[in-house]
């Protein structure tokens, strides 16, 4: 076997995965059960050998539920997978040889997931010019946009009556459509969706406000969550920082030298809205010894942890370190001046993997001309689209 045809077939291999597990993923949203197989097999066990359908208890969840997910995983990877495509072609028209795309499966089988990580293709040549760095990273984003807000439109316009959310909760049937005053009052651990802009705009005007489901129940409205999910990761891969989407982007519109000055500056401030809330100075004042000491090490924990962050942002460590501190200061004094100001601290992971291992900067090309206005545009419309798309709070545990 050649290693192009070894390459391919683990490339099939890992979207047939893909597939089986955000589909699994999209039934495990769509019904609130964790998709089991030992439960599934025990169902699908019992049903052969009395030979009749018998209901689903508890978590299992049978083969009706499971091609119930593909309402959730064909949207929502035709989504990733125009994206990703929308790289791959741009790359070839500039002659960048260029991989097909991976995906990677994620599903854990004891909490919800996504199903994937998403998918990458790798550039396996230079790149030389700004301009190729524009137009590959923009084709992207604006493929899988043009993409989402389809699946979003299909979902608004295409909403199951308002007593759908009956067959997902029948708990909820005895309040009838008044469940949200009674059901949510004393919730805990159930997923809300934040507002971004352009989600705002369809639930308000696109949608029909007799068959909306509230805020905390669009979780098993597949089109939707999936089109929300794209959004979400598009507006994450339009930050303009290192060799994110919207790097390449910025990169191309600015040049290095100026790059090298606002994406650094950028992540800072995204590290800042990150944490902030995290540490208020009323923590400290606390009369327990214990609980002072434990809160001081926190805190200590955390600042080390935004050391490793911005390490890269400087080549002398000792910046990283006041930075950090400086930071923490701001974030303190923020929180001190405004009580009601709180970050999203869903953000740090990714804030991790951006600042240790995907970097802040970007690599130089030989050809630096600027792209042309034409492109600037284009990189104009690239922020506008991050700017609707982009959810403060993207997801809200109640």
């Amino acid at each position: 076997m050649s290693p192009s045809t070894r390459t391919h077939l683990i490339q099939a291999l890992l979207f047939i995965a893909t597939v089986i597990t955000t589909t699994m993923a999209g039934a495990e949203w769509m019904y609130g059960n964790i998709f089991t197989f030992v439960g599934s097999a025990i169902h699908f066990l019992a049903e052969k050998s009395s030979g009749k359908d018998i209901p689903l208890t508890g978590t299992f969840m049978g083969w009706t539920q499971f091609f119930a997910g593909f309402q959730f995983s064909i949207p929502f990877l035709a989504i990733l997978t125009v994206h990703e495509f929308g790289h791959y072609f741009t790359a070839k028209a500039h002659q960048v040889k260029v991989t097909l795309p991976y995906y990677i499966p994620l599903w854990f089988g004891i909490s919800q997931s996504i199903g994937t990580m998403g998918a990458f293709i790798r550039i396996t040549s230079v790149v030389k010019s700004r301009l190729k760095f524009f137009d590959i990273g923009i084709a992207g984003p604006l493929a899988g946009f043009a993409a989402a807000l389809v699946v979003l439109w299909y979902g608004f316009t295409h909403l199951p009556p308002a007593e759908y959310i009956f067959t997902i909760h029948p708990e909820y049937a005895r309040y009838g459509l008044s469940y949200p005053q009674f059901v949510y009052e004393n919730a805990e651990g159930n997923l809300a969706l934040g507002d971004n802009i352009l989600f705002w705009f369809f639930k308000n005007f696109v949608a029909d406000p007799s068959s909306l489901p509230h805020n905390n129940e669009i979780i098993h409205y597949p089109y939707i969550f999936a089109g929300y999910l794209a959004l979400f990761f598009t507006s994450l891969n339009l930050i303009p920082i290192g060799q994110l989407d919207g790097g390449h982007i910025l990169y191309g519109m600015l040049g290095k030298k100026r790059f090298d000055v606002i994406a650094p500056a950028f992540f800072v401030v995204f590290v800042f809205y990150a944490g902030l809330g995290m540490f208020r100075a009323e923590d400290f004042a606390i009369n327990s010894d214990s609980v002072f000491y434990e809160q001081l090490l926190s805190l200590f924990i955390y600042v080390y942890f935004l050391y490793i962050c911005l390490r890269k942002i400087s080549e002398n460590p000792s910046n990283a370190i006041m930075l950090s501190l400086m930071i923490v200061v701001a974030q303190f004094g923020a929180t001190y001046l405004r009580p009601d100001w709180d970050g999203y601290s869903g953000f740090l992971p990714f804030i991790f993997i951006l600042g240790r291992f995907l970097g802040i900067r970007h690599p130089d090309t030989e050809d630096n001309r600027p792209i042309g206005t034409a492109r600037m545009i284009l990189g104009v419309f690239a922020l506008i689209i991050f700017i609707i798309s982009f959810s403060p709070k993207p997801f809200i545990i109640l």
